[in-house]
C-alpha cells in the first residue's frame, strides 16, 4: 500500500518477474485469530481461512477486528516478493500468528508459489489492485473495475483457483463509492487501516515500532509491506512489534470481514 498523494510506480518486468516500485508511497487506513485451518487431504489444493460471517458483504470500509475486544490485525501490503514475503512468512510462523496479505495482481501471478503458501499456512488474501495506482479515486468507473477484478482473478489463479479473496485495499486507500460497492459485489470488504507504520519509507526499526505504539488508539488494524523494495525494516520491526503487542496482551485476529 502506498500513501495517498504519493508517486504512482508502474508494474515491470524484472529478471523475470513482476516488480512494483512503490517508494515514496504509503497507505494510511489486525491479528488472524489465532485458528488453523484443519488437515488437508493429500493432494487437495490448500484454501484461505474463511471469514466467520456469511451473507451480504458489506460495502463499508472494514477498520476493526473480527472478534473485536483487545485484538490487532496485521496486514501486509504490495508483495509477494521472492525476497520479503518468504522472511515475512517464517516470521509469522514462528511467532503463531496470522495476517492478511494485500497482493498486486500481477505480482501474484510473478509469484505463485507464495501465494499458495500464504494460503497454505492459514492467511487470508486481500485484492490490492493491477497497478497500485493511488489515483484510481479520478479514474473512470470502468478502469476502477478492471483494476479491481482482474487483480482478484490473478490472485486467485495463483492460488490455485479454491481460495477466497475476502477484501480489497485500495491502493493509498484511493476508495470511491462505487470501487467500494463493486468489491462488496465480489465477495471483498473493503480494507482500511487503524497503524500506518510506514515502513515504506524506511525511517527506522526504532521509529516504525514507536509509530505503532503510539498510533494504535487509532485502530487496531496495523500496516506494514513485504513488497515494493528494501523491506529489511519491516520485517524486524514486525518482529519488534509482535513481541511488545503479546507483552502488552493482545491477541491477533483477522479484520472483520
Amino acid at each position: 500500500m502506498i500513501a495517498a498523494g504519493g508517486v504512482l510506480a508502474l508494474a515491470g518486468v524484472i529478471s523475470g518477474s513482476v516488480a512494483v516500485a512503490t517508494e515514496g508511497r504509503g497507505d494510511h487506513q489486525g491479528t488472524a485469530r489465532a485458528s488453523r485451518l484443519p488437515p488437508r487431504a493429500e493432494g487437495t489444493p490448500p484454501t484461505s481461512a474463511p471469514p466467520t460471517t456469511s451473507g451480504p458483504v458489506s460495502a463499508d470500509i472494514s477498520h476493526e477486528t473480527e472478534p473485536g475486544g483487545r485484538t490487532v490485525a496485521l496486514t501486509i501490503d504490495d508483495g509477494p516478493d521472492p525476497k520479503w514475503t518468504p522472511m515475512t512468512l517464517d516470521l509469522l510462523k514462528r511467532e503463531g500468528v496470522k495476517a492478511t496479505f494485500c497482493m498486486i495482481g500481477p505480482q501474484a501471478s510473478a509469484h505463485p508459489d507464495l501465494v499458495k503458501r500464504v494460503v497454505a499456512e492459514g492467511h487470508r488474501l486481500c485484492d490490492h489492485s493491477v497497478d497500485h495506482n493511488t489515483a484510481m479515486d479520478k479514474r473512470s468507473e470502468d478502469y476502477q473495475k478492471q483494476q479491481i477484478l482482474d487483480a482478484k482473478k490473478m490472485i486467485e489463479a495463483a492460488a490455485g483457483g479454491t481460495a477466497a479473496v475476502p477484501y480489497y485495499r485500495a491502493p493509498g486507500g484511493a476508495f470511491t463509492p462505487y470501487s467500494r460497492k463493486l468489491a462488496a459485489d465480489n465477495g471483498m470488504r473493503p480494507l482500511g487501516w487503524g497503524v500506518d507504520t510506514r515502513d515504506w519509507q524506511r525511517p527506522g526499526v526504532d521509529r516504525i515500532v514507536e509509530t505503532v505504539k503510539r498510533e494504535l488508539p487509532n485502530g487496531p488494524v496495523i500496516l506494514f509491506h513485504d513488497g515494493g523494495g528494501d523491506r529489511s525494516q519491516s520485517v524486524e520491526a514486525l518482529s519488534r512489534c509482535i513481541t511488545w503487542l503479546k507483552a502488552e496482551g493482545y491477541g491477533f485476529a483477522f479484520p472483520k470481514a
